[in-house]
């Protein structure tokens, strides 16, 4: 990943588009964020979304902020006029049995590199949210709590949690005693205690320390996920 072009700089007090506004003053454009949702739940599906948003008042999207900070009525709303006014947009679903498969850090990359590939329109840069992606093909920069103050990176955690959310609360009709449907699959201690009652289901992330317990496999925590 790259720095902002020489002489560019984002002011603290640029707002949520300070970002975009200063790389299109280089010539740079369009720009792509991408962000996931569900890297931390021990349940579920990972999901990764990709968004550019046009310049100018076309591309502000009203009430628009990391998807963590707005309800979900006020997630819809955006995702709603997110997907109306981006120039291109795209969300990744990656299974629970893949990120068993090549753990969380590498089905995280995994998934925002295939989120950005499926664009329609091919980014001149990426921002991402708080670390680096190689691989992706273009200049980007990892943003410090990118979804708070990049628009393109919180556009994108918005589909990816919007998206997830429709998932796990889908999911919950399926195994309904884990309820799903409220905790999308994080620990919460209602989680926590239909676990230890019932044990995983099929959806559960069998890398997780907490699942493996809860399964009565061995708990060497060597290479397996913790649960923050």
């Amino acid at each position: 990943m790259s720095a902002l072009p020489r002489g560019a700089t984002v002011r603290r007090d640029a707002g949520l588009y300070g970002y975009e506004r200063a790389l299109r003053r280089h010539g740079i454009d369009p720009i792509a964020g991408v962000d996931e949702a569900g890297r931390g739940a021990c349940a579920g599906p990972l999901v990764a979304g990709a968004c550019i948003l046009p310049p100018g008042k076309a591309g502000i999207v009203p009430g628009l902020a990391d998807s963590k900070l707005l309800t979900e009525k006020a997630r819809e709303r955006c995702y709603a006029q997110i997907t109306r006014r981006a120039l291109a947009w795209s969300v990744v679903v990656v299974s629970h049995e893949e990120c068993d498969r090549l753990g969380m850090h590498v089905a995280n990359v995994e998934a925002l590199r295939r989120a950005v590939a499926l664009l329609d329109l091919p980014p001149a840069y990426v921002l991402t949210d708080g670390f680096p992606v190689d691989g992706l093909g273009t200049p980007g920069l990892a943003v410090w709590k990118g979804d708070r103050v990049a628009a393109c990176i919180s556009a994108a955690s918005v589909l990816a949690k919007v998206t997830r959310d429709r998932i796990m609360t889908e999911l919950d009709v399926e195994w309904p005693v884990y309820d799903f449907k409220t905790h999308k699959g994080y620990i919460t201690d209602v989680h926590s205690a239909a676990l230890t009652e019932h044990g995983p289901s099929p959806i559960h992330r069998m890398r997780f320390v907490n699942v493996r317990r809860a399964a009565g496999l061995e708990t060497d925590v060597a290479g397996l996920e913790s649960v923050s």
